[in-house]
């Protein structure tokens, strides 16, 4: 029992008592198990056990960046960053998941993954309590409440609180249209536009009513069907105060109140003015045409 208590005490002893090679290390490491930070950034006043995580954290104030990648160029204030970005040529993704098998280049985003399998949602929003698996997601649904919208188009100065809604903007003017339809060749500005779209040829109908079981290919058209069932009528006659379920509905009954009444598929296609003259036309060479039969009428019964 002695020898066995004596043996425990020089695992204790070993497991307290690290040893090191050099006296600096040494010194390091008490910082580190004190908590001693004594070099302090002369900007900002953060704090630092070691003066090399000091030198790296002064790169934040100067911006220098003296890790180049050889293949593109890109330059990295810290050797690690610039380690994790070359796994963006290499390929290489060294963090599975255990539980899925996907794979990641970086530690971090493992972890973020690991929360969709969890459910872990640690950032909530200080407004409406909405949780999210990312800082970034949760950075972006702040502007739902704040109203903010930090991308701005150059060229019509719309503004956005998004950058993928941008890009997407962009293509209005730039008449780009990325997103084909591999049955029929249709192109498209979005892809949700795009997603829409093939529900034409697969008849696709994801939308269902939990009231009746009828279904839709579009969200939009669900939300309409819904109002048959709630007797919900948003759209309201100024003047006379009738209320209509659908906008299409109310555009007809205003014409109750101007008289207008719609126009034929020939005055879509012609100016009003070209319209007007086609008609005249017509008429001048109906009558021209009722002339001609009667002096031929006339000839005969001489």
């Amino acid at each position: 029992m002695e020898g066995e208590h004596l043996h425990l005490n020089k695992e204790t002893d070993a497991a307290r008592f690290q040893s090191f090679s050099q006296k600096t290390h040494l010194n390091k490491h008490t910082r580190v198990q004190t908590k001693q930070k004594h070099f302090a950034c002369e900007h900002c006043g953060q704090r630092f056990h070691q003066k090399t995580n000091l030198t790296t954290h002064m790169r934040v104030h100067t911006g220098q960046k003296p890790f180049p990648c050889e293949l593109c160029g890109t330059r990295f204030s810290q050797k690690t960053h610039l380690n994790s970005h070359m796994r963006v040529h290499t390929g290489l993704k060294p963090f599975p998941c255990e539980l899925c098998g996907n794979r990641f280049s970086e530690k971090g985003n493992l972890n973020t993954h690991m929360r969709v399998h969890t459910g872990q949602k640690p950032f909530a929003c200080e407004f409406c309590g909405n949780r999210f698996i990312e800082k970034g997601n949760l950075n972006k649904h702040m502007r739902v409440h704040t109203g903010q919208k930090p991308f701005a188009c150059e060229l019509c100065g719309l503004r956005f609180s998004r950058k993928s809604t941008l890009n997407s903007h962009m293509r209005v003017h730039n008449g780009e249209k990325p997103f084909a339809c591999e049955f029929c060749g249709n192109r498209f500005s979005e892809k949700g536009s795009l997603n829409k779209h093939v529900r034409v040829h697969t008849g696709q109908k994801p939308f269902a009513c939990e009231l009746c079981g009828q279904r839709y290919s579009q969200k939009s058209h669900l939300n309409r069907h819904m109002r048959v069932h709630t007797g919900q009528k948003p759209f309201a006659c100024e003047l006379c105060g009738q209320r209509f379920s659908q906008k299409s509905h109310l555009n007809s009954h205003m014409r109750v109140h101007t008289g207008f009444s719609p126009v034929s598929s020939v005055e879509k296609i012609y100016p009003k003015d070209q319209f007007k003259r086609s008609q005249e036309s017509i008429k001048d060479r109906s009558l021209l045409l009722l002339s001609s039969v009667d002096e031929d009428l006339a000839e005969r019964k001489l």
